[in-house]
């Protein structure tokens, strides 16, 4: 039986309610809210906030409650959250429970609303004026606040002495190596080399070796092997696409929107792909860190911007459009998403939680909001060719010059209000642009350079601000390590996690800054220590100690990305394609391109990367979830791309080895990286000589357990 999804659910009742008054477009205020009122105030409104959701506040329903995902995604009624719970016929997760069903014609409402993007005017009462006077006063910093941890500036560590003067390569292994003798434990042995390379390979390059590179590193005996394998793959035009892989989720990188009125393609960016080639570009010639925000901050403002550097402008240009913008409730909503992707991203920090209010947790005052959210009010969004023309947003896709990018630009400068409560109707005090009064040394300076973007980027980049430095290093641990130092990557404030080793951290951190910002020269460090180098194996002594491996005592096992396990598939077929250019759709059968170059959406996430965890496009994503479904392995198996590449790579074994026990030995050496047991060996002839399916080959079937297999789909 095929389930319906809550979009068509609600679908299907529409022809039978009568539209939310007349033909004008729902309102908050006038027609959700007592939806609300009725149905869901009780738990979720002013006195009681179950699961952190309150749906009497805008910013709380659009962000949603402790799980994460909005409650609304204006525009998208299959993304909205909220419509999937009071759609469900699960009794686990309905909402309300308990039989307090929404009517048909309720849910009509919910539903239009959403569609035309969840239009909310807030037209309550007045603050009273103590809250004005409050919201006006520039409030001084505790100056505890100052001392937390991820407030104060990184300081170098000298690393202490360790019993064993053997093991440790770099400071990183001095200082991991002192903590794991302080609690009694011991590195987990070098791997072997196979392993070593296929981890450095994925790591570096998003791509598992060849057999040839195999076998050249484990017959290199030099004592500079390892050293020699990682800068070649650094020295790698993959290096750049992987890493693209890590930046483009932060930055919500997409190429339409999450609303789409019939055919209206007006607000999409099919051009979108000059800021990706930019950004693999930018990492595969190591542009300094420093200079890599900058340039996607304030390229225009930049004198040492190149033209082929206007693409980075997409940082910003590329952001969501929301229906029905250039109201003023509509753009505030967009400068949200600005404030929030650029500080969350650069310094991980929430600072869109201080729209409404001061910071519940952090030293973040609305004020230090419209300071911010005033820098992007005083920016526009355009479609122009490096000649400086302004295109047409209406123009077909096919009607774009080829060369046109979608950046931002300065528009009307100007300083905003703080608004009371987050609503535009009720007006407070102006605020200059400027930069956090916890990042400044003193009171923080208005930006007076047009949109203030350039001292904003100057600001995020100083080696004075302790956060930018730190974030950065730790997305690059966690990318190579499986887990970060800190556990929340977007959130360093008081509601995140604190450092697993802050001193380890604050070491990385500094020598990022001293070593003039390279990525190259921190991921360098990173894969050379000894740290680096452990076996994946577990033993009883570590899992006893530390189950959850924090200090680190072996490698971590993970699984690979979406974009890696593809990518895997089509290489080891013989099929990929190297290049970028213009995105195609993953679903097309002519694309055998790296998944990185594939079209991302905003509007509908291609179901293999939402299968495979790939972001929502919609926001920020500070890191990926894992998860494991029976769909998945559905999904190997049954697959058109899966069989088609499975059928692909036994054409390849059966032209590239002669005889059964050779081609399984170089199927597991090209995925793998290694030699397959004598049993494996023999449960393979044992099956290859078995029955035949109608459909497929055993040399087919074979290949396609390979390529399903876990250890395909997992690192060591």
């Amino acid at each position: 039986m095929r389930l319906f999804t809550p979009a068509i659910t609600l679908s299907l009742l529409l022809p039978i309610c009568a539209p939310a008054r007349g033909d004008r477009l729902p309102d908050f205020e006038q027609d959700v809210k007592p939806i609300f009122a009725e149905h869901c105030f009780k738990c979720h409104g002013p006195e009681k906030q179950k699961g952190g959701l309150r749906l009497d506040v805008k910013t709380s329903v659009m962000k949603g409650g402790d799980s994460g995902d909005p409650a609304i995604v204006p525009g998208n009624a299959g993304k909205s959250q909220l419509l999937t719970l009071v759609t469900s016929h699960d009794p686990e997760h309905q909402m309300p429970p308990k039989g307090d069903r929404l009517r048909p014609e309720q849910l009509a409402v919910l539903q239009k609303w959403v569609e035309t993007g969840a239009h909310w005017l807030d037209l309550s009462k007045a603050e009273p004026t103590v809250v004005l006077e409050t919201a006006a006063a520039e409030q001084p910093i505790p100056p505890q606040e100052r001392q937390f941890w991820s407030f104060v500036a990184p300081k170098p560590i000298d690393p202490p002495p360790t019993r064993d003067a053997a093991w440790a390569r770099t400071r990183i292994d001095r200082l991991i190596l002192a903590r794991l003798e302080a609690h009694k434990l011991t590195p987990s042995p070098e791997a072997d080399p196979a392993a070593l390379i296929r981890r450095l390979s994925y790591d570096l390059t998003g791509l598992p070796p060849t057999p040839p590179e195999v076998d050249a590193f484990l017959s290199d005996a030099t004592s500079d092997a390892y050293e020699h394998l990682v800068d070649r793959l650094l020295a790698s035009p993959r290096f750049g696409e992987r890493m693209a892989s890590l930046w483009l989720p932060l930055a919500r990188y997409a190429e339409d929107q999450a609303h789409q009125v019939g055919s209206d393609t007006k607000f999409f960016y099919p051009n979108a792909w000059k800021y990706r080639e930019w950004v693999i570009n930018a990492f595969n010639r190591d542009l300094p860190y420093d200079q890599f925000l900058t340039l996607q901050l304030a390229a225009d403002r930049t004198p040492s911007a190149t033209p082929d550097d206007q693409a980075a402008l997409g940082f910003l240009g590329l952001g969501p459009k929301y229906y029905n913008r250039n109201r003023p409730e509509v753009m505030a909503d967009e400068w949200e998403d600005r404030v929030d992707t650029v500080c969350r991203t650069t310094l991980a920090l929430t600072v869109a939680c201080a729209r409404c209010h001061d910071h519940k947790f952090d030293p973040i005052s609305q004020r230090d909001y419209y300071g911010l959210a005033g820098v992007f009010a005083s920016t526009r969004m355009v479609n122009k060719t490096p000649a400086g023309v302004v295109q047409n947003a209406a123009l077909k896709g096919e009607q774009w010059d080829p060369a046109t990018l979608h950046i931002v630009e300065d528009g009307d400068v100007q300083d905003l209000n703080l608004l009371i409560r987050g609503s535009v109707e009720r007006k407070g005090p102006v605020v200059p642009r400027r930069f956090l009064a916890i990042l400044s040394q003193a009171a923080p300076v208005p930006f007076k350079d047009g949109s203030g973007r350039r001292e904003l980027a100057a600001a995020i980049t100083s080696k004075d601000n302790p956060l930018t430095a730190r974030v950065m290093a730790n997305r690059v641990w966690g990318m190579l390590f499986g887990a970060y130092l800190v556990p929340t990557p977007s959130n360093f404030g008081h509601s995140g996690q604190p450092p697993t080793y802050p001193e380890l951290l604050d070491d990385l951190a500094v020598q990022f800054m001293d070593g003039g910002w390279s990525i190259k020269c921190l991921i360098r460090e990173i894969v050379l220590s000894s740290t680096y180098r452990q076996s994946a194996r577990s033993n009883a002594r570590g899992v006893e100690a530390d189950p959850a491996n924090v200090l680190l005592w072996r490698m971590n096992r993970r699984r690979l990305t979406a974009e890696q396990w593809r990518d895997t598939i089509l290489f080891v077929s013989g099929r990929l394609q190297h290049g970028g250019g213009k995105s195609m759709e993953l679903d097309d059968t002519a694309n055998f391109r790296r998944t990185v170059y594939a079209r991302v959406s905003r509007l509908k996430l291609n179901e293999y990367l939402a299968q495979f965890d790939y972001p929502d496009a919609n926001v920020h994503a500070e890191k990926r979830s894992v998860t494991s479904t029976p769909a998945q392995k559905l999904f190997t198996l049954n697959s058109p791309f899966v069989i088609e590449q499975a059928k692909a790579l036994a054409r390849r074994l059966e032209t590239e080895a002669p005889d059964d026990e050779s081609r399984v030995r170089l199927a597991y050496r090209m995925l793998f990286a290694r030699d397959p047991s004598g049993i494996e060996t023999r449960f393979a002839i044992e099956f290859l000589h078995g029955p035949a399916s109608s459909a497929m080959t055993p040399w087919q079937e074979y290949a396609q357990i390979l390529l399903a297999s876990n250890e395909a789909l997992y690192v060591d």
